[in-house]
């Protein structure tokens, strides 16, 4: 009997590829709990989106369930605690956007340093001819990177690429908090490693590329904004959770930072009426740093993989749990569980 994959969320995933490596593909448009689990309940792996959750009643709801398989790097949608007790892979397709992020944090901060969408609408609107004193104002406002310090709040993959990235415009240093990330690696990047305060009370401009998780909820908040400069720019391409937007809200408004360009928020798609909105000295995007053409067919790709990998006992692209590993080897010598018939892939992962 083959095994069973469900697609039950959004997915750009080459369907072909799962067929032809013989597995039941289900496809089911599930938008409540409820749905998810009775699409769920009976199968050996899921292509998933962001919502439903895959929360710990979703995970104990499928006795089958191996392998969970997301788009992009985040996995915020999976309980990741519960997953690793059952016994269930988390996957996600690291490096797929890497270069979309850091180009949209990239491009983000030279739009609020060199006052793009602004000069643009008042460039439009005639202003350029009709409004001397307004084209004077941009013009002692604009600001260069070169020589300023520029702070990356969490060096993963796309911290990296946006060091790269900004190091060709000349900043006087480059730090980062990370708390995973030793020194050694900050060097090859060129990037002094501090800890937080210290960043947040050095850098003229920051960018955050760190994971949405209980540790870093609510990183950026009133206390932290400030301890920023008053000319500070803030960029988040992350996870909307990481800043506490009402605190951002404040911040903006009262001067405490200068300006912020943000692709994500904590609820998402924003509310039409957030307050955040308002606001002329935001930037904002709709979620939309991550993806390209590109993007959707590499990460569709292996997010497909990831699946047709664990169920042939290979090692998937990305695993955002790896102490599962330990899991799935202490059910192999009991009692197998889920995992009865299927290849031991656990010596092909670095736990």
């Amino acid at each position: 009997m083959a095994l069973k994959v469900v697609i039950s969320g959004r997915s750009m995933a080459p369907l072909n590829l799962l067929t032809e490596a013989g597995f039941e593909v289900v496809e089911r448009d599930a938008t409540t709990t409820e749905e998810l689990i009775d699409a769920t309940r009976d199968a050996d792996g899921a292509l998933i989106g962001i919502w439903p959750r895959h929360d710990r009643h979703v995970l104990e709801s499928c006795p089958k369930l191996k392998v969970v398989s997301r788009m992009g790097v985040g996995v915020d949608s999976i309980d990741l605690a519960a997953a690793t007790e059952l016994g269930i892979l988390a996957c996600n397709t690291p490096g797929a956007n890497t270069t979309e992020v850091a180009d949209h944090a990239m491009a983000m901060l030279l739009s609020l340093t060199r006052l793009i969408p602004e000069t643009g609408a008042f460039t439009k609107a005639g202003g350029w001819g009709d409004n001397p004193a307004k084209m004077n104002e941009y013009r002692r406002n604009v600001r260069r990177i070169a020589g300023h310090t520029v702070g990356i709040i969490g060096l993963g993959n796309i911290g990296r690429a946006f060091a790269t990235r900004i190091k060709g415009f000349g900043p006087e240093q480059i730090i980062s908090y990370d708390p995973y990330v030793p020194q050694t690696v900050g060097d090859l990047y060129g990037v002094r490693m501090v800890d937080l305060d210290t960043l947040l009370s050095q850098a003229d401009y920051i960018t955050i590329h760190t994971p949405s998780t209980d540790e870093t909820h609510h990183l950026i908040n009133a206390d932290a904004l400030a301890k920023m400069k008053s000319t500070a720019i803030l960029i988040n391409c992350a996870r909307g959770p990481i800043v506490d937007p009402v605190a951002l809200h404040a911040g903006l408004r009262d001067g405490e930072i200068e300006a912020a360009g943000i692709d994500v928020t904590e609820v998402e798609p924003v509310d039409a009426e957030d307050p955040l909105l308002g606001l002329d000295n935001l930037l904002i995007t709709p979620h939309l740093a991550g993806w390209s053409p590109t993007f959707i067919e590499q990460s569709g790709k292996r997010q497909a993989e990831n699946v047709i990998r664990v169920l042939t006992g290979q090692a998937p692209h990305g695993l955002a749990n790896p102490e599962v590993i330990k899991t799935i080897a202490v059910m192999r010598a009991t009692n197998p569980g889920r995992w009865e018939g299927v290849p031991d892939f656990s010596t092909a992962i670095n736990v």
